[in-house]
């Protein structure tokens, strides 16, 4: 690898990075002690990709990628602070780059995997993949994972949309290779997928996915991850 690197470790506070709850719920600043970030349930449940897209989400940390003077960095900074990648001028081309993550946790992951997800404006559409082919490992202990962010298609999964009800209406597939090249939009850990049961039976069963679960119906939270996630640092090495 030959290119710049950006580090991050919370030694200075949350740099950019932000929680998330989903249905409604948006951002919220990020626990850190001793530079260590923490996140815990109860989590937010993401339906913009749920079927005929790929699935339902938990966001648990995001970073901006967009230019430093971006309305969405001004709107967020109160919460996660000056974004060092931001205000580095790091290179938003990920093609071939390694991300390396150190985190640990006790979660009951029920089904679930803690992945890497990236968004990206190409063209009209918004696209967001999450790297399913290599899964981040979290356990007791601190575990780092180096994650290699190729073009392979098999290594990823697009989300996709749901469709009517989704928060932006250009969410689609694009090429996984042109989201990596300009990863303009952010980037996330998340929990996916998530299983997605009403806390009481439907009038109509097949009305689980079209209707937004959590806003429209309450879900069962017991089929969901529970616990914590804890993060101490990320790299990320440039491949050119």
């Amino acid at each position: 690898m030959s290119g710049p690197t950006y580090f991050e470790d919370f030694n200075a506070g949350p740099g950019g990075w932000l929680g998330w709850m989903a249905g409604g719920g948006g951002p919220r600043a990020l626990e850190i002690h001793d530079g260590v970030a923490t996140v815990r349930s109860p989590w937010g449940v993401d339906i913009n990709h749920a079927p005929p897209g790929a699935g339902y989400l938990h966001l648990l940390y995001v970073l901006f990628t967009e230019s430093a003077d971006s309305p969405r960095h001004v709107q967020f900074e109160p919460l996660a602070g000056t974004s060092r990648f931001a205000r580095g001028d790091y290179p938003r081309n990920f093609l071939n780059a390694r991300l390396s993550v150190r985190v640990r946790g006790l979660l009951a992951a029920r089904g679930a995997q803690l992945l890497l997800l990236i968004q990206a404006q190409v063209g009209e559409i918004r696209t967001n993949y999450v790297l399913s082919g290599q899964p981040i490992a979290i356990r007791p202990e601190w575990t780092e994972t180096t994650l290699r962010l190729s073009a392979d298609p098999g290594q990823w999964t697009c989300l996709g949309t749901r469709g009517p009800g989704a928060d932006c209406a250009c969410y689609g597939e694009a090429p996984v290779e042109e989201a990596l090249q300009n990863l303009n939009v952010n980037l996330i850990l998340v929990l996916f997928p998530l299983r997605i049961e009403p806390l009481a039976a439907l009038p109509d069963p097949t009305d689980v996915h079209r209707l937004r679960a959590g806003i429209d119906y309450p879900i069962d939270r017991q089929c969901l991850p529970s616990g914590e996630v804890s993060l101490d640092r990320v790299k990320v090495e440039y491949a050119m």
